[in-house]
């Protein structure tokens, strides 16, 4: 499979800890591309109309986006492995904590291009507010239920590390472990696994 990837990506992350887990990620050809909200790349634009990543080209020439895609085409083609459970019960939990870091990851990425990608005069100070309060809002949610982030791997406990990794990357000024301490005491166990360890995203030197 060839992967349209950026190391800055968390959606990107997602998709590469996942093939880290399922034994995939050697077997995955990187493609350079530099996704951005205002300056489009026609490179990704070939397989993703939406010019937005990760997107993917499989081995039979079909095109993929976006991360939810790509991940349950990796999980299908692993026999045995079920990062998306087929247990009903197991499967909306899963699914549901994959919606609730990709929500916490949309928001934090929109702050992020409002304060990056908007020139500063026009930059939208409510804005940013309104997003990381719904930063807020699912890390609020995550430690009351930590719970929830138990038992075997799954595609939403992948989503779930790869977003707070995003804020320690990020949002380092804005520290979140201090309010949670029990979604804090799960990372810091969560992000010691080597698929995350071989995925730490970094700025280009």
């Amino acid at each position: 499979m060839k992967l349209f990837y950026a190391p800055t990506s968390p959606y990107v992350r997602k998709v590469m800890v996942t093939a880290h887990e399922l034994g995939l990620a050697d077997g995955i050809e990187k493609l350079p591309s530099a996704a951005h909200p205002v300056k489009r790349d026609e490179r990704i634009a070939l397989a993703n109309p939406l010019a937005k990543i990760p997107a993917a080209i499989t081995p039979e020439g079909d095109t993929l986006f976006d991360s939810r895609v790509i991940c349950e085409y990796l999980d299908a083609n692993v026999p045995g492995r079920h990062l998306f459970p087929a247990e009903q019960k197991a499967r909306w939990r899963a699914l549901t904590l994959q919606a609730l870091g990709d929500g916490l990851l949309d928001a934090a990425l929109l702050s992020r291009y409002e304060m990056t990608a908007r020139p500063e005069a026009r930059q939208w100070a409510d804005w940013v507010q309104g997003q990381m309060t719904k930063v807020d809002g699912a890390l609020a949610r995550l430690e009351e239920h930590v719970e929830t982030l138990s038992g075997p791997l799954t595609i939403g406990l992948i989503t779930i590390g790869c977003a707070l990794g995003y804020l320690d990357f990020r949002f380092a000024h804005r520290p979140w472990r201090e309010d949670h301490p029990r979604l804090a005491a799960w990372y810091a166990v969560f992000a010691e696994r080597p698929s995350m360890q071989a995925t730490i995203p970094r700025d280009a030197s």
